[in-house]
C-alpha cells in the first residue's frame, strides 16, 4: 500500500534539502498582504476628500496619514500577543487568522461611508494581523540548514516588493470604476455609492485565495505541533493525488518517489539501515520516551523570561531604529522630489531650501523603479553578499552607511541640472540596496540569537511590534521636523535628524555579535547524514509503520 502524504512529510522533516515547497506556499500566503495593504495608497487622498470633512488640502493629507498610521498602531498593540500565541498553539493558525483579518478589514474599508469607519477598518486589520513576526518565525523553522538562510530570508522581502507593485496597480486601476469605466459600471449602482469598493473586493478575493492555499498546503513548523493532525493538509494531500500521483516501491526494485524537498541524490538502493541515523536511530520526538528532567529543562529553555538575552534585545532595538529611519526616508523623499526649486542663494553649509520640482509622472516612474531595484537586490545581491561575509558584517556594512546617505541627500538639490538625475538614481539605488540587505540580515541574526525555537514567535512578535510602533511615529515626527526646517529655510533638517537616528543604530550594531543557528537534536542528526547517497525503501517502510502507530 502506498504511503500517505502525511508519512511523506515525516520523511521530508528529516531532510536537509532546501525547503522549496513550503517557502513557495508561504510566498503565496505572504503576497496577499502587500497587495491588500498597498492598494489603498493610490486613492486614499481622493477617498478622504470624498467624505467632505474639509477642503483644506493639508488637513486631507493629515487624515490620509491617520488612515495609514491606524494599521501600524493597531499592529503594534497586538504584535506581541500574536507572537506569544503562536508559541502556544502553533504558527499556522495564527498565520491563517492574520490573512482572514486582512480580508475582513479590506471589505469593511471598501464599504466605509465616513472617516471613522475607514479608521476602524484599518485598525481592525492591524489588530487581527500578527503575521510579520510569525512569518519570520515560520521561515526560521522551515529552514533547517544555516547555509540556506540567506537564500530563504531573501524570498519574503522579494514577495513583499512584488505584491506592493501589484497592489498599487490594482488600487489605481480599479478605484472609482463608475467614472473610470462608465461603459461597465452604471450610476446609482453599488459601486457608485461606494466608489472604492471594487479594489477592496478584488484584494479580498486575493486574500481568500491565499487563505485557501494556506489551509490546504501550509505545514505547521512549531516543533511541538508538527505532528498534530491537520485536516486541511489531508484535503490538500487528497487534491494533490489527482495531479501528482506518487508511489513507494519496495523490494521489487520499483521507483521511490518523494517530494522535491528530498535531496536529489537519494534513491532506493543498497539496504543499510545503520547508515541512516535519522530514520533508524532517532524516531520523532513524540515517539521517544521523555524523562521528567528533559521536559523540565525544555520548559526552562523555553521560558519567555529567559528569552530576552542581551543580543536579542540589541536586535529588537535595532529593528525599531531601522524601521523608524527607513520609513521616514520613504516619506521625505517624494516630498523632496515635489518641492519647487528655490530661487534664493544658498548659505552653505546648512542654510538652503528648495526641491527638485519633478512632475508627478517622473516621480511615479522613480518610485516604480525603486520597487524593481529592491526586488533585484533582495533576490540576488543579498544572498550573495550574505554568503560571502555573513549576516552581521552585511548588516554593519549597511547601517554604517545610512548616516552618510541621509546627510548627503539634501545637498543633491544643489547639484546642477545636468548631473541631478544621475545623482537621484545613485541615492535611490543606495537606499534600496541598503534596505534589501539590512532587514533580512537582522531577521537571520534574531533567529540565531533566540535561545529556543519555542520562544521564537514571541521574540519576532516583539520585534515586529517595535518596528510597527516606529513606523507609526516615524512619518509623523519626520513631517513635523520637515515643516520646522522649511519654515526656517533649512531643507536638510529632517534628513540630518534622520541621520542622527541612523547613527545611533550604527553604533548599536558595533555591540552585536553573530551567533550560529541553534539546531534541535533531529536537525543535528540530519546534518550528519545529509551526504548519504540513498534512502532505503525498507527503512522508510519501518518509519511509516512507526508513524502509523502514533
Amino acid at each position: 500500500m502506498s504511503p500517505s502524504q502525511t508519512q511523506r512529510r515525516r520523511v521530508q522533516q528529516h531532510s536537509s534539502a532546501f525547503p522549496t515547497r513550503q517557502l513557495f506556499v508561504l510566498a503565496l500566503c505572504r503576497i496577499c498582504e502587500p497587495i491588500a495593504f498597498m492598494s489603498i495608497f493610490p486613492y486614499v487622498y481622493y477617498m478622504i476628500s470624498g467624505y467632505h470633512i474639509t477642503n483644506d488640502e493639508k488637513q486631507i493629507a493629515l487624515y490620509a496619514g491617520m488612515v495609514t498610521s491606524a494599521f501600524a498602531f493597531a499592529e503594534f498593540s497586538t504584535g506581541v500577543m500574536w507572537g506569544r500565541l503562536s508559541d502556544k498553539v502553533g504558527r499556522k493558525p495564527i498565520l491563517l487568522m492574520g490573512l482572514a483579518g486582512t480580508g475582513v478589514s479590506m471589505i469593511v474599508f471598501g464599504f466605509s461611508p465616513n472617516l471613522t469607519t475607514a479608521l476602524i477598518a484599518r485598525a481592525l486589520g492591524g489588530l487581527l494581523n500578527g503575521n510579520i513576526g510569525v512569518l519570520q518565525t515560520t521561515v526560521a523553522e522551515v529552514v533547517t540548514v544555516e547555509s540556506h538562510q540567506a537564500r530563504a530570508y531573501s524570498i519574503m522581502p522579494f514577495v513583499w516588493c512584488l505584491g506592493s507593485i501589484i497592489g498599487s496597480g490594482l488600487g489605481g486601476t480599479l478605484a472609482d470604476p463608475v467614472h473610470n469605466y462608465p461603459g461597465y459600471f452604471e450610476h446609482g449602482s453599488l459601486f457608485d455609492k461606494f466608489p472604492y469598493l471594487l479594489p477592496n473586493l478584488v484584494c479580498a478575493g486575493v486574500v481568500i485565495f491565499g487563505l485557501v492555499i494556506g489551509i490546504l498546503f501550509l505545514e505547521e513548523t512549531h516543533e511541538d505541533f508538527k505532528d498534530r493532525r491537520d485536516y486541511g493538509l489531508d484535503v490538500g494531500d487528497w487534491i494533490l493525488e489527482f495531479f501528482r500521483p506518487t508511489q513507494l516501491v519496495g523490494k521489487a526494485g520499483e521507483t521511490l518517489a518523494l517530494f522535491e524537498d528530498v535531496p536529489p541524490g537519494y534513491s532506493s538502493g543498497v539496504s543499510s539501515p545503520a547508515m541512516n541515523p535519522i530514520l533508524v536511530g532517532e524516531l520523532p520526538n513524540e515517539a521517544q520516551p521523555v524523562s521528567a528532567q528533559t521536559v523540565a529543562t525544555g520548559r526552562r529553555d523555553a521560558a519567555v523570561s529567559n528569552a530576552f538575552t542581551w543580543q536579542v534585545c540589541l536586535n529588537i532595538v535595532g529593528y525599531g531604529i531601522l524601521a523608524y529611519h527607513t520609513i521616514s526616508a520613504e516619506q521625505l523623499l517624494p516630498v523632496l522630489f515635489s518641492l519647487p526649486e528655490s530661487e534664493e542663494t544658498p548659505k552653505l553649509p546648512f542654510q538652503f531650501s528648495g526641491g527638485f520640482a519633478l512632475p508627478t509622472k517622473v516621480i511615479g516612474f522613480i518610485l516604480s523603479a525603486q520597487g524593481f531595484i529592491q526586488m533585484f537586490a533582495t533576490l540576488f545581491v543579498f544572498p550573495y553578499v550574505n554568503r560571502k561575509i555573513g549576516s552581521l558584517a552585511t548588516f554593519r556594512l549597511v547601517v554604517l552607511s545610512y548616516p552618510i546617505l541621509y546627510f548627503m541627500v539634501p545637498y543633491v538639490t544643489l547639484v546642477s541640472t545636468t548631473f541631478r538625475m544621475p545623482c537621484i538614481y545613485f541615492v535611490l539605488v543606495w537606499k534600496v540596496a541598503a534596505q534589501a540587505l539590512s532587514y533580512p540580515s537582522l531577521a537571520i541574526m534574531l533567529a540565531n540569537a533566540a535561545p529556543s525555537k519555542k520562544v521564537l514567535g514571541t521574540l519576532n512578535g516583539v520585534a515586529a511590534a517595535a518596528a510597527s510602533l516606529c513606523r507609526a511615529f516615524g512619518p509623523t515626527l519626520s513631517g513635523l521636523v520637515q515643516s520646522l526646517g522649511l519654515s526656517v529655510g533649512v531643507l536638510g533638517l529632517p534628513w540630518w535628524a534622520n541621520s542622527f537616528v541612523a547613527l545611533i543604530g550604527a553604533v548599536l550594531s558595533l555591540r552585536m555579535v553573530e551567533e550560529k543557528r541553534r539546531y534541535t537534536k533531529n536537525e543535528e542528526a540530519n546534518l550528519e547524514s545529509e551526504d548519504l547517497p540513498f534512502l532505503d525503501a525498507d527503512v522508510l517502510e519501518n518509519v511509516y509503520a512507526e508513524e502509523s502507530r502514533h
